[in-house]
């Protein structure tokens, strides 16, 4: 009769977990993105210097670059990726991206001038343009991060990444898609500070 009590138990406890799962995992579906499985966030290595043209970028445009007042940040300061959220990436996203006319940089390292809301320009001008378009909709800063990346190509590339409890999610002028940071063909080399946009930090590997 024991064994009956214990296996009847066992079951029971298999079919309770079993539901449990289905409902995360439904939660999960209906998640903007339907992102499933395991969530990657990018993990901050060491302190590192930012790009020479973003310091020149700063000195343009002060605002950009201005730390905002310091307080309490729970859960390292991602937001909750809401459907209208989700809209407004995309606006932004697919605006800057047909906005902007792709202009490449002949001139190497001395040509670059991280430019808002040009007429023509390269990888840098989108994301800087994204980045403060995303802010002005109230996407607070902390969230809102440019990073430098290296193509497979091996040409460096700038992008931004929005930090989500959902996920960190990439808005890239290559694409019209924003996709989970860890699904991007690219090897990540630095990122700026969510504490303050003036300090970066090398990126260590993609686990969460």
């Amino acid at each position: 009769m024991r064994k009956v009590v214990k296996f009847l138990a066992a079951v029971a406890a298999i079919v309770v977990a079993a539901g449990v799962q289905q409902k995360a995992e439904a939660a999960f579906v209906g998640a903007p993105l339907g992102l499933r499985g395991a969530i990657h966030y990018i993990k901050f290595d060491q302190p590192t210097l930012p790009p020479m043209a973003f310091t020149l970028f700063c000195l343009k445009y002060k605002d950009e670059c201005k730390p905002r007042p310091q307080r309490i940040v729970f859960r390292g300061g991602r937001l909750k990726l809401t459907a209208e959220r989700m809209a407004q990436m995309q606006e932004v996203n697919q605006r800057v991206n047909t906005a902007i006319r792709p202009e490449a940089n002949l001139e190497g390292l001395r040509g670059e001038k991280w430019l808002l809301h040009p007429a023509s320009g390269d990888c840098n001008d989108y994301a800087v343009t994204k980045r403060h378009d995303l802010i002005a909709k109230g996407f607070p800063a902390r969230s809102v991060l440019l990073s430098e990346v290296v193509t497979s190509w091996g040409e460096h590339h700038l992008v931004v990444v929005v930090r989500t409890f959902s996920g960190d999610l990439v808005l890239d002028n290559l694409s019209g898609h924003i996709m989970p940071w860890s699904k991007k063909p690219y090897r990540w080399v630095r990122i700026q500070s969510p504490r303050n946009p003036n300090y970066w930090a090398s990126l260590g590997d993609r686990a969460v």
